[in-house]
């Protein structure tokens, strides 16, 4: 009976073993700390589009400082510009020189071009890339020593071009590029599409779109301010890196375009408010406007003497209306104005020019205006006095008394005393009045 129960009690317990044996084994993967899933790559993008002007370049360096506080894999610059400021140009390369971060720039897409500035950040790039159609060069700096032929500006010029040639060659050894094509570039302007720049070393390669690119440059070796690294961006994920608030405000000042409207806007309010004191809000307007539009144009480094023109056409357009000067002023002042704004930038590359379309239009519509304003002015000095004392010259009325030569007339309503000119007058004759001594009304008969 003893034994019974001991078996009994035995098998329980095997029972009982087999049973957490199970359940351990069934909980065991979860108990288990599985390795970690190796972590997807980020590469950072930023659309590089247009002016290099200082709204890119604090785009630019922000995507920069943003893709190495993530430890991103990589910066992915999308370029297409025409050029830009030399300052803002140094500043994006000097960033790129020092990133942590590898940086790819991107020529793209089809028709896209790095030129002048765009050739400097190009090469500054740990990799450059570009885009079938697409060109790269023209690099001879513009904007300095433009406007005269004079020995200091050829001068100057000169010292900034040996400047440029210096950097870009500084620039080309740290990637290990063509630095004889880049002095072509600078000093000569020339050009290449991108089947010759991968030729002459200028680019690594050439992609058709963004994921070729990624699974091409996956695995190179590049050398960064910290050291070496190797790419890892077959399977990256993008993420794109917008221009804030701030930025593209900046870039907007940028527009050489935008910068003269504002200045004309800033001129009319204020002459505006000068004229209706107590508006208020057109001096308010016309002052910001003001103050916006000079400061695109300190970004641009304008001509000092376009801006005294134009300043001396809002002179003339005011004298015009305060000076009988039947328009000469006004018209002086428009020839002034246009002269004015395009010296304004006359010394910058053709795309950080003023429109001559919008100066020719807005030239139309201030000549049209102040015109007008002299024509209005001109009429009222011209016009017949309706009112007051004087406003009776040229009144018809009638003699309510012989007037020899004093006596009693009614014009307009009320009686006056009158002095006949010329003869007798008999009441109820018509007179007309032809001048005033104080109080008195000088007339005459009424011709037929």
């Amino acid at each position: 009976m003893t034994t019974t129960r001991h078996f009994v009690t035995s098998r329980a317990a095997v029972t009982r073993l087999l049973a957490a044996l199970a359940l351990l084994l069934m909980i065991a993967p979860v108990a288990v700390a599985a390795p970690e899933a190796p972590a997807v790559p980020t590469v950072y993008r930023i659309d590089v589009e247009g002016v290099i002007a200082p709204a890119t370049a604090r785009y630019v360096m922000r995507a920069i400082r943003q893709a190495e506080e993530a430890r991103a894999e990589a910066l992915l610059i999308r370029l297409d510009t025409p050029g830009g400021l030399l300052k803002s140009m140094d500043d994006i390369t000097k960033a790129m020189l020092n990133s942590t971060v590898p940086i790819i720039v991107y020529v793209a897409p089809e028709g896209a071009r790095a030129a002048s500035a765009g050739v400097f950040v190009t090469y500054a790039a740990h990799i450059a890339v570009m885009a079938p159609a697409t060109r790269i060069g023209a690099a001879h700096p513009v904007g300095v020593g433009q406007g005269g032929e004079g020995e200091q500006d050829k001068t100057l010029l000169e010292k900034v071009t040996n400047d440029a040639v210096a950097n870009i060659r500084g620039i080309a050894r740290r990637r290990g590029r063509n630095a004889d094509w880049a002095e072509k570039a600078v000093r000569e302007s020339v050009s290449v599409d991108e089947v010759e720049a991968l030729r002459l070393r200028v680019v690594d390669l050439v992609a058709r779109d963004q994921d070729n690119l990624l699974r091409a440059v996956d695995g190179r070796k590049v050398t960064t301010a910290e050291g070496a690294q190797t790419l890892q961006t077959r399977r990256a994920h993008v993420v794109t890196v917008g221009m804030d608030v701030t930025e593209q405000f900046l870039r907007l000042l940028s527009d050489p375009n935008v910068g003269f409207i504002l200045l004309n806007i800033g001129i009319i309010g204020i002459l505006a408010e000068l004229y209706n004191p107590g508006l208020i809000l057109p001096g308010v307007v016309g002052a910001i406007a003001l103050v916006l539009g000079l400061a695109s144009f300190a970004i641009l480094e304008v001509n000092a003497a376009g801006l005294m023109l134009i300043a001396l056409a809002v002179i003339m357009f005011i004298a015009d209306l305060k000076i009988p000067g039947h328009g000469v002023l006004t018209v002086g002042g428009v020839l002034s104005f246009v002269f004015g704004a395009i010296l304004l930038t006359s010394r910058q590359a053709p795309f950080l020019r003023i429109s001559l379309q919008l100066i020719l239009g807005v030239a139309a519509g201030l000549a049209a205006f102040f015109l007008f304003a002299v024509g209005a002015g001109m009429r009222a000095q011209r016009a017949v006095v309706r009112s007051g004392a004087e406003g009776l010259i040229g009144a018809v009325g009638v003699a309510r008394t012989p007037l020899d030569p004093d006596g009693m007339v009614y014009v307009r309503g009320e009686m006056w005393t009158a002095r006949a000119e010329g003869r007798r007058i008999d009441e109820g004759e018509r007179v007309q009045v032809i001048g005033m001594e104080g109080l008195t009304v000088r007339v005459r008969p009424e011709a037929p």
